[in-house]
């Protein structure tokens, strides 16, 4: 596979930051406050040699296809750089603009989700995938046609003359993806980045169109970052693999390593939940627990510690995950219970920081005793709860009860094998 070091670097991605502001309420703007902001991609670096597949995997909402368009230069960097090396020169996408941005895109393409909504259903086939020698290059006449009809013969689309002519909604979505292909490499670029590009098509024809995108790597000698939820088509399809969870990389790799050894408890749960054809051989899916945190509010520490099933002290706990604890425990108990500890701790409010120390009230003549015995209970009730090693104290004070967290460990990547891991209980190891 082409990760050989000899190997030219065709995108270096450098401490990259995506971050997006968000609106806020009426009120928070009147009163001057921030509306938060969502970090979809937060201090990703990786690179991409020249003519290898690298897979971005993760759930929605991982940041994985802001960062395939800020590849692209369709979303701006907050920070970092993103550099192409080309012909020799090397350029950063994240600081072009305009004119210079729109003649780098000659070189950078991308292929669509939707072949149905990435084609213009009133264009020809011909003269949408030769649109972009039009803009770029001025080409007309009998040099165009001769382009258009190598790219769509390149791609399976042969004769090219019977499809030509055509509109999107004469062809099967087999053959609109392979026309959204025949335009995305008609110009010659070297990296392609593919976003879904098989999710939208029948199962019959998926293996197909990736087949094509091998082939045409092999031919042209593309460059793909290829971006996908699905790790049975990225297992098939790519040199190597980055595992993104809330707009990081926690793990990244050879796919053959990735597959066989997975190291981040994330990667071990997605590999889990792909499911199994045969239902004598059905297993226990051992899937994370919870939903996605807010991405305007991701956990401190590792992201994924709310629901890692082997989070230590280290990873970040907070008074949020100590509330999501009560709620949780408060669906199992009788309505006359719940009531009662509500009553006494109220919405606990409080808790809605990601501070080290906080403090917790009684309310509606609840008592500090009451307070601390509704914990005491929670802890008994699962003492191996992995949140429970990352309080450092529980104490009665003449106030309430207070907590201290454990201070969080540095999330980074760290060499493991063959792949490189962000976890504290891997990098200890």
């Amino acid at each position: 596979m082409p990760t050989k070091p000899d190997i030219p670097i065709a995108l270096d991605v450098q401490d990259l930051q995506v971050y997006f502001k968000l609106r806020g309420s009426g009120l928070s703007r009147l009163l001057g406050k921030e509306g938060g902001t969502v970090k979809a991609v937060d201090h990703v670096s990786l690179r991409l040699r020249r003519g290898e597949v690298l897979g971005l995997v993760g759930e929605s909402g991982s940041g994985k296809t802001t960062l395939g368009r800020a590849i692209l230069g369709l979303v701006p960097a907050t920070g970092g750089a993103i550099e192409h090396t080309s012909g020799g020169e090397s350029v950063d996408i994240s600081k072009l603009r305009g004119r210079a941005l729109r003649e780098h895109r000659t070189k950078v393409q991308m292929i669509f989700q939707d072949p149905h909504a990435a084609l213009n259903p009133a264009m020809t086939i011909a003269t949408q995938v030769g649109h972009p020698l039009v803009i770029h290059q001025k080409l007309r006449g009998a040099e165009l046609r001769e382009r258009v009809v190598a790219a769509l013969e390149s791609v399976g689309l042969a004769p090219a003359e019977q499809f030509m002519g055509k509109y999107p909604s004469d062809l099967s979505g087999g053959q609109k993806q392979r026309a959204v292909i025949a335009r995305s490499i008609i110009l010659n670029p070297d990296v392609l980045v593919a976003d879904e590009p098989v999710s939208m098509l029948d199962m019959s024809v998926r293996a197909k169109i990736l087949q094509l995108m091998l082939d045409l790597k092999h031919k042209l000698g593309l460059t793909y970052v290829y971006i996908t939820h699905d790790l049975a088509t990225a297992k098939f399809f790519c040199d190597r693999v980055a595992i993104m969870y809330l707009g990081k990389v926690v793990e990244i790799g050879p796919t053959d390593e990735i597959f066989a050894n997975p190291r981040h408890p994330y990667t071990q749960a997605l590999l889990k939940a792909i499911p199994d054809v045969d239902p004598a051989k059905q297993v226990p899916r051992d899937l994370p627990r919870g939903e996605i945190p807010d991405a305007a509010r991701p956990p401190r520490g590792c992201s994924f510690h709310p629901r890692c099933p082997l989070a230590r002290a280290e990873c970040g706990w907070e008074p949020r995950d100590l509330k999501a604890l009560v709620e949780e425990h408060w669906t199992r108990v009788p309505v006359d219970e719940y009531e009662h500890e509500h009553a006494v701790v109220g919405g606990l409010r409080e808790l809605n920081t990601d501070a080290k120390t906080v403090l917790v009230q009684p309310t509606r003549g609840g008592t500090v005793a009451e307070i601390f015995a509704m914990f005491t209970k929670i802890r008994d009730e699962n003492p191996d709860e992995p949140l429970w090693s990352g309080v450092t104290r529980i104490e009665q004070t003449p106030d309430g009860v207070a907590f201290d967290f454990a201070e969080p460990a540095e999330i980074a990547l760290h060499p493991a094998g063959s792949s490189e891991v962000a976890c504290v209980r891997v990098n200890a190891q």
